[in-house]
């Protein structure tokens, strides 16, 4: 047997591990062990949708007739970030996350993230290329985390959290798995959870102005994709609390929320920055307001209490009726499918 088919042998495991964080690469899937994580990835797999279905010519017309100077430099800006932060989601599911959770249903459903990590990617990528006709001005946006602070910020704290498991190949001692899991939580509740949702609010201003309807309707299918991988991270940290109590710890439950602190101030800079021209209807203390009632819905769904205590001040993210959104805390994810048709209304607890 040659070194290579040995490392192969002693990776892979006919049996399931006793934990989902056991090193190797279990490939048994019969029996089954976490079928939730098999259903996610086939309830993905309905929820397809495709760049080419979305019509941006409205939003042209938006962007050269409609809009503010200002309100044009935090369209730009917000879709810079978008291109950015799901590159670096990509990336980490591939470096990090895959290695890491040794479950193959799970990886299936990572499979499937990266592949709607990607549509995104070219969603935005579409979004750039028309409302940045300039090509020194596109070039500019999609180098953003070299040369926009406001998203550098966010990058930075982005690799702080999620970086310290870049170079671990196995997750060995009770050390290492508590960073995978302050990756996990920064990935879910940070990035996704709080970056990529403050970014829906101001899609969803315009839209209640009736602006923007192509950038609005691919967010829609965007908001949906996320909110199914909010439901897997959250069902993994619940699979690894579960299986190792001795994790969570009052250490850990501090690290989140100073986690959460430096993201909601990363974001608070962002909004400077979109908001620094002014736009009628939005003020940056309304922003700090809902990024604190994001944060704090984020928290308790981890079993945290709030820090933020805010409200959300934004009538129109209730009251906005978005095609196929549902309440990503309460209703299962197999209720996103293509085939369901009709309208809902934003449930307040979804933001």
């Amino acid at each position: 047997m040659s070194v290579q088919e040995e490392a192969v042998n002693k990776s892979s495991s006919v049996e399931a591990p006793e934990h989902i964080l056991d090193p190797g690469l279990c490939l048994t899937l019969r029996p089954m062990r976490y079928p939730v994580f098999y259903d996610m990835f086939r309830d993905g797999i309905k929820n397809t949708w495709t760049v080419e279905e979305i019509d941006f010519q409205t939003d042209l017309v938006d962007l050269r007739q409609r809009l503010t100077p200002s309100e044009v430099h935090l369209i730009k800006r917000l879709v810079a970030f978008f291109a950015t932060g799901d590159s670096i989601v990509s990336n980490n599911l591939v470096l990090n996350l895959y290695k890491h959770v040794n479950s193959p249903e799970a990886r299936l459903y990572l499979s499937r993230q990266l592949f709607e990590e990607a549509v995104h990617v070219q969603f935005y990528l579409t979004l750039l290329d028309n409302y940045i006709p300039d090509p020194d001005e596109r070039a500019g946006a999609f180098a953003a985390v070299e040369n926009i602070p406001s998203i550098a910020k966010k990058a930075d704290f982005c690799m702080k959290w999620m970086d310290s498991i870049q170079k671990l190949d196995q997750l060995e001692t009770k050390e290492q798995r508590r960073q995978f899991l302050l990756n996990l939580i920064c990935f879910a509740a940070c990035i996704e959870g709080l970056f990529f949702f403050a970014a829906f609010a101001y899609v969803y201003f315009f839209r209640s102005r009736g602006l923007l309807h192509g950038l609005a309707g691919g967010t829609n299918w965007v908001f949906r994709d996320e909110s199914c991988h909010l439901e897997f991270a959250y069902e993994v940290i619940k699979v690894v609390r579960a299986q190792e109590p001795d994790l969570w710890d009052a250490e850990l439950v501090e690290q989140i929320k100073e986690m959460l602190r430096e993201a909601v101030d990363a974001e608070a800079q962002f909004a400077e920055d979109l908001l620094s021209g002014g736009v009628a209807g939005l003020s940056l203390r309304e922003m700090r307001q809902y990024l604190g009632y994001v944060a704090d819905a984020r928290l308790s769904r981890l079993g945290i209490e709030p820090v933020f205590k805010t409200q959300n001040p934004f009538a129109f993210m209730e009251l906005q009726d978005v095609q196929e959104l549902t309440n990503f805390f309460e209703r299962r994810v197999s209720a996103y499918q293509v085939a369901v048709e009709g309208e809902v209304s934003f449930h307040h607890e979804d933001f």
